[in-house]
């Protein structure tokens, strides 16, 4: 079984397990317990969200001093055209300049060829970073897979096989946490075997330490280059 056909068969799986909501009876009220997870997570969103603010302050105190160095160095370069334009007629008028002179014209022209080399750096590192600012997600930033986040791709998932004994078929999902640069930070079991038992409890921790195997190709944001972290699940068939 595919990756893909595994987690298509996982999501269906896991929508058949959800709880039916209560037909009769009164909304309960949420318990202590919930409004403290409640608070939790927006104290978790709103840290999040200041962060990726903070990243988009960064970017663009970054694209101003790029912008900068790039505005330094076409001057530069214009100083330096216009400094070999006058030796390029002092040498004309001159016929018999120096050794001195001409060796002075050749450093200027390499002196013009670095800076202009420089200068299309600099434009290429102007140019990311626009396209990390329209995204408006920094790199490695800590993002929910949706519509705007390119899931990570397992890439040796059909050669990591759990080691497991004396269990009944079934299906283990593995919560991982995936870096921006494709390695696995983090491992928690999402849903284990039916049943309980020793060999149960050894099937699911073989599931999660072979979760921490995988090699992904990272998230990606919308515009495809930039590469962040994600929250995802894998799926192991137990046969």
């Amino acid at each position: 079984m595919t990756a893909v056909s595994a987690a298509t068969w996982i999501t269906a799986f896991l929508i058949t397990l959800a709880p039916a909501a209560p037909v009769f009876g009164a909304k309960p009220k949420p318990t202590v317990a919930q409004l403290q997870a409640q608070v939790k997570k927006l104290t978790a969103e709103r840290d999040e969200l200041k962060e990726r603010i903070g990243a988009t302050e960064n970017i663009q105190q970054d694209l101003a001093e790029a912008a900068k160095s790039r505005e330094l160095a076409q001057k530069q370069a214009a100083a330096c055209q216009k400094e070999l334009e006058q030796m390029k007629a002092s040498f004309k008028e001159n016929q018999s300049g120096s050794d001195a002179i001409l060796g002075d014209l050749q450093k200027a022209k390499a002196d013009g060829v670095l800076l202009l080399a420089e200068n299309e750096k600099l434009q290429k590192q102007i140019q990311a970073l626009e396209a990390k600012l329209q995204s408006g997600v920094a790199e490695g930033a800590l993002m929910v897979v949706g519509p705007d986040i390119t899931p990570a791709k397992a890439m040796n998932l059909n050669r990591i096989t759990p080691k497991t004994r004396k269990v009944d078929r079934g299906v283990v999902v593995v919560n991982v946490l995936i870096s921006e640069n494709g390695e696995v930070l983090a491992t928690r079991l999402l849903q284990g075997l039916p049943g309980e038992g020793e060999w149960v409890e050894k099937a699911n921790e073989a599931c999660v330490e072979a979760a921490k195997r995988i090699v992904f190709d990272p998230a990606r944001a919308a515009e495809g280059k930039t590469k962040v972290r994600v929250w995802q699940g894998v799926g192991f068939l137990i046969d």
